[in-house]
């Protein structure tokens, strides 16, 4: 997905054909609903496809009808069987703990398939965390829907408990990337005394107009419940990410970026 950002945003955009590109697809990571449109309008693909997988089982999901359900992760792929399961972070949670269709939880692969990896090469401890009862815990945040559909919504690391109730850093930043101000956008969860977590979303301003302000009022004219809108914005220059464009939340954790002095932080 941020190669495609970095397509769709390049500033001579205009000057390249991208008509002979006839498929697209993605992976590594979610793609906001967003950027999705965007990529539909710029390529107008005949398949759009997001493959879902990960080193240790390889394919989990595929998807090839992305625009018209943004960041869907779609059906298990040949010889898979996937489960989602309840959220744990202590890895107490079983194979058999399977919660609701539309309840997010953690996202769940058998062992016994036939891309699937033995195990971690001297890790115990990751053996531990990940295998049981020969399945492996993806630790992905996930759901399926009424078609029987998989998303992907997050990482069970990335989880906030906020008040007693769950949010996905995700769903947040879905919402806020959509905002015409809103370049790019990371939330995380910071300790707060009252709360226990509060949710903080780090922004790559778009515009002159971004501001904390009309960042929480775009977030009350959405969808998303009143008590998930962040609770400070900090303004920064760039979100930080892998050499492969995956965010690095704990670098935002650490405070390890670097401030975008024109605009006024409220953390």
């Amino acid at each position: 997905p941020t190669m495609f950002h970095d397509i769709v945003h390049h500033p001579n955009r205009s000057s390249y054909d991208l008509s002979p590109t006839v498929n697209i697809g993605y992976a590594g990571m979610a793609m906001t609903s967003a950027l999705t449109a965007q990529c539909a309008e710029e390529f107008k693909p005949r398949h759009f496809i997001n493959f879902y997988g990960s080193s240790e089982i390889f394919c989990f999901a595929v998807c090839d009808h992305v625009a018209a359900k943004p960041g869907c992760a779609g059906r298990a792929g040949v010889g898979q069987i996937l489960r989602v399961v309840q959220p744990d972070p202590d890895g107490n949670s079983g194979p058999h703990d399977i919660v609701a269709d539309g309840e997010p939880g953690e996202i769940i692969a058998p062992m016994d398939g036939m891309e699937a990896f033995a195990g971690y090469w001297k890790r115990p401890d990751a053996d531990a965390k990940s295998i049981r009862d020969g399945w492996y815990f993806t630790g992905d945040l996930g759901y399926f829907d009424e078609d029987g559909e998989l998303y992907v919504i997050g990482r069970v690391d990335d989880m906030v408990i906020s008040g007693g109730e769950n949010i996905y850093p995700e769903e947040v930043e879905d919402v806020l990337a959509k905002s015409p101000n809103v370049e790019q956008v990371a939330v995380i969860g910071m300790p707060d005394d009252r709360m226990g977590s509060r949710i903080v979303a780090f922004v790559e301003p778009a515009s002159p107009q971004c501001s904390a302000e009309t960042l929480d009022a775009w977030c009350l004219d959405s969808t998303l419940a009143r008590f998930k809108r962040p609770r400070a914005y900090v303004f920064v220059k760039q979100i930080p990410r892998s050499a492969a464009g995956k965010l690095l939340r704990r670098f935002l954790r650490d405070g390890d970026y670097d401030l975008n002095t024109d605009f006024e932080s409220t953390l």
